[in-house]
Order: C-alpha cells, then sequence, then structure tokens
C-alpha cells in the first residue's frame, strides 16, 4: 500500500525493511559510511529466509581460493552465472555481482569477524570452480547470527517485531514507512531513503499460482513473511519488474521432515530414484530444477541414494547432521538391505543401481548424465526420502550494481533500493537458470553496495 507522505514520530537517514543476510548486510555499509541506520524486522529474531539456506555466498578470486590453490576469476563466474540462465540475465547486473563478491566477503571477513572458508571437497552444478563460501557450520543460521552479532557490536538498532505494511510516497519519492505492531497499533517512521531488503514472494500463494504455477502445490521451504511486499509497492512507485517467474526450488528434501540434504550427496556420486526405484533424470542439471523433476513422480516423492563416503562430505552441514539426527538418513550395508530400509522394491533397485554403476565406467548415461570418473557407490550404503519444494523466488525490483531500483526507462526511482530477493537476480525467467548461491550472492553483494552508497541527509 502506498500512503501520502504524513508527520513522522521520527526520521531516519537509512531506513532498511528486513533483517536477513542482505538488510543486515547494508546496514552494517551504511553505518561504516557514516549512515544513521535503523533496520526493521517482521519477526521478534532476524532470519529471513537466509537462516533455512545452508549459508554459502559464492565468489571468484577470493584469497581463501587462492589458499587451496582453486584458480577462478569474476569473468569466469559470470560466464557460469550467464550459461546457466542462457544468457536471459542483464550483463551489466552479472558483472556487478561477480565482481563484487570478493570484496564484499573479505570486507565480512575484516571488519566484522566473520570465520568464512571455501568448500574445497566438491562442486556445485554448474559452477566451473570451487567458489562457495562459508562460515565453519555451513549453515544459514549461522550466518544470521554472526551478522546480527556483528550488527548489535557496532550499536546499529533493529526494531523487531515491527512490520512494514505501507510505505509513505509522492511522486515517486519515498518519505517513510508504515509500521504495525502484534497488536495492530500503527507508526510511522520517515527517512532519507529506503532500502528494501524483504525477499520475495515466495510465501504468498496468489502470487506464486500467478507467476510460477507449476511449482505453486509444492512445499515451501522458505519464510512465510514472503510476502511480495517489494514488488507490489515499488511497482506502484514505477519500478521496473523482471523475470516475476524466476525462482529457485530444490528436489532434496527430507521428507517428512523438511530437512534440506545438501546436493553433495548427488554431485560426489549419487542418484535419486522414484518410488518404483528407478532413476528419472540427469541429476546433474541441478537441484533447482530437481523440485520439479521430483515432484512428478509417484506421490511426489524419492529417495536420494549415496554411500558412507558421500555421507562424509555432506556431513560438513548442520542440516544433513541434523537429518542423521532425526532418523532420515537411512543405513544398509547391502542392496538388499538398503531395499528393505527403504521399502523400495528389491530387484528394480537392484537393477537401477547396477546400471549407474557401468555408467560411471563409459558415456553418458541414458539421461544425459556423464558419470566418467566418479567414484562408484560402495557399501555401506545410504538414503534419504525426499521430496521437491520452493525456496525463494528470483524475480523482481529491477535494479542497477549498486542496488539502485530502476524504472522501465533505466532511470533511478527516487530514493529506493532493493537488494536479495526484493530483486530480481541473475537466474533467468524460470527455474532451471539458478546457480548455486546465486540468492545469496545477490544478498551479499547488493546490500554490501546499496548499504555504501551515498545517502541524502534525513530530515530534521
Amino acid at each position: 500500500m502506498i500512503l501520502p507522505p504524513v508527520a513522522h514520530e521520527a526520521q531516519v537517514q537509512t531506513l532498511i525493511v528486513g533483517g536477513g543476510a542482505c538488510g543486515l548486510i547494508a546496514a552494517l555499509a551504511a553505518h561504516e559510511a557514516g549512515q544513521e541506520v535503523l533496520v526493521l524486522e517482521r519477526d521478534a529474531v532476524p532470519s529471513g529466509s537466509t537462516a533455512l539456506s545452508a549459508g554459502l555466498i559464492p565468489a571468484a578470486g577470493t584469497r581463501w581460493q587462492a589458499a587451496e590453490g582453486i584458480a577462478d576469476s569474476p569473468a569466469q563466474f559470470a560466464a557460469d552465472i550467464a550459461a546457466k540462465a542462457h544468457h536471459e540475465n542483464d550483463p551489466a547486473l552479472e558483472r556487478a555481482l561477480t565482481e563484487g563478491a570478493a570484496e564484499a566477503l573479505h570486507w565480512l571477513a575484516d571488519r566484522h569477524g566473520l570465520d568464512l572458508s571455501v568448500v574445497t571437497d566438491f562442486t556445485y552444478p554448474g559452477h566451473s570452480a570451487r567458489r562457495m563460501h562459508g562460515l565453519p557450520s555451513r549453515s544459514g543460521r549461522a550466518l544470521v547470527d554472526a551478522l546480527r552479532a556483528a550488527t548489535e557490536a557496532k550499536g546499529i538498532d533493529i526494531l523487531t517485531e515491527a512490520q512494514v505494511t505501507a510505505l509513505h510516497a509522492e511522486g515517486g519519492l519515498v518519505t517513510g514507512v508504515q509500521i504495525t505492531r502484534p497488536d495492530g497499533s500503527t507508526d510511522s517512521l520517515g527517512c532519507a531513503r529506503l532500502i528494501l531488503a524483504c525477499n520475495g514472494f515466495g510465501g504468498n500463494k496468489a502470487m506464486v499460482a500467478q507467476h510460477m504455477p507449476a511449482i505453486a502445490e509444492a512445499l515451501y521451504f522458505g519464510h512465510p513473511g514472503n510476502q511480495g511486499e517489494a514488488m507490489i509497492w515499488g511497482a506502484a512507485l514505477g519500478a521496473a519488474v523482471r523475470h516475476p517467474g524466476a525462482y529457485q526450488g530444490h528436489g532434496n528434501v527430507a521428507h517428512p521432515h523438511g530437512i534440506l540434504i545438501s546436493w553433495a550427496t548427488i554431485m560426489e556420486g549419487g542418484c535419486q530414484v522414484n518410488l518404483r526405484g528407478e532413476r528419472f533424470w540427469n541429476e546433474a542439471q541441478g537441484y533447482s530444477e530437481a523440485a520439479q523433476a521430483v515432484l512428478a513422480q509417484p506421490e511426489g516423492q524419492a529417495w536420494a541414494i549415496f554411500d558412507a563416503r558421500i555421507a562424509a562430505i555432506a556431513g560438513q552441514f548442520q542440516d544433513f547432521r541434523d537429518a542423521e539426527a532425526q532418523g532420515a538418513v537411512k543405513t544398509a550395508a547391502t542392496v538388499a538391505a538398503l531395499a528393505e530400509v527403504t521399502g523400495l522394491p528389491p530387484e528394480p533397485l537392484a537393477e537401477t543401481l547396477t546400471r549407474f554403476a557401468a555408467a560411471k565406467a563409459g558415456a553418458p548415461d541414458a539421461f544425459g548424465r556423464d558419470l566418467r570418473g566418479v567414484p562408484a557407490l560402495t557399501p555401506p550404503y545410504a538414503a534419504v526420502r525426499v521430496t521437491g519444494a520452493l525456496f525463494h523466488t528470483q524475480g523482481g525490483l529491477v535494479t542497477d550494481g549498486q542496488g539502485r531500483v530502476l524504472t522501465a526507462a533505466g532511470v533511478p526511482l527516487g530514493n529506493l533500493w532493493a537488494g536479495g530477493g526484493a530483486a530480481c537476480g541473475v537466474s533467468g525467467s524460470g527455474d532451471a537458470g539458478y546457480l548455486s548461491g546465486n540468492g545469496l550472492l545477490a544478498a551479499v553483494v547488493l546490500g554490501f553496495r546499496a548499504g555504501r552508497a551515498d545517502a541524502p541527509a534525513a530530515a530534521s
């Protein structure tokens, strides 16, 4: 909702809507730039979709890569993004994100103490180099907590349980916001500029059905507060919106536990089989497109099949350790025993795994997956029953490389910035264009750059 200007109870220079990775990084950057900052968070504790992720941020040309002997560059990274998205993206935004990622991560480590490292034991689909960086736990929850601690250490105010329900604006210029509290009371805050870091619209069933009907009935694994306000407000003010049908899915969510299972279980030599014990697609395409592939199977479910070697790699992720603790990961010493613990039909499962093993020594298999050089599965085996899910939307407000929101004519819109899921990312127009880490890439870099951007002085 867009409301006319009012006399606000208080005024701040840079106001940020959303306390996930994008919003907290924007707050840290704006504070460092000497701006008066306030973060508005609808929840009692900042979390957002970041807390539901593995917390991995892709970046090329980092010191962590150099220490591991990983050759990479922003140009190579941008080429990977473009190839995965079938060149549907804005090349300027691709360059801005890929060229800004290493700087942002070094800044987070050096200025704010984040203990980052690069994942070295497997390569995510579509990436030509190992460039995923995260905290030791490989946990999005830990990432948000670290960013919140850094924000609090700088004395930056985070106003929680403060849901923004409307913007005050005139002539395309935002003058402030309306905040609604849990008890229904409202307040208004003025601002010299507004940064929208409140993600996309994955929690809005009507908008999902309108823009991405193929995934509308899937499990939603994002934050329920992602209701699309940023896109709605921006469009009402005259902002351009791009690729509203783009999203990140995931086809490896433990069922019924609702725990994300790392795609390392697949890329390191595992596979997926349906409830008939049969493989059904080329799993190396990526976990985003896996959502629809799995949901198209009987009961919308599948089993991820791997072994103890791969489980050890996946064990670096807190989510996987949680899945093990809850009994979602089944183990067996033989294929026959694996069929018994999973309930899969023994003969089809044995035949599937025999063909899968044979493909690792020859040409790409019947689904087009090239398995040459990938270690064969060996006992003991492991399996997790999984389903497909919608994680977050990837379309949204069109921004420049600094996070400024643009009109359809490519002109900056007043004093409005956006980042993360509130802004259009670099994943093309659907689900198959999502390259691992694209979501946090946009959150971190656009948050960093939007925060540092010059802001007008707040009115007295």
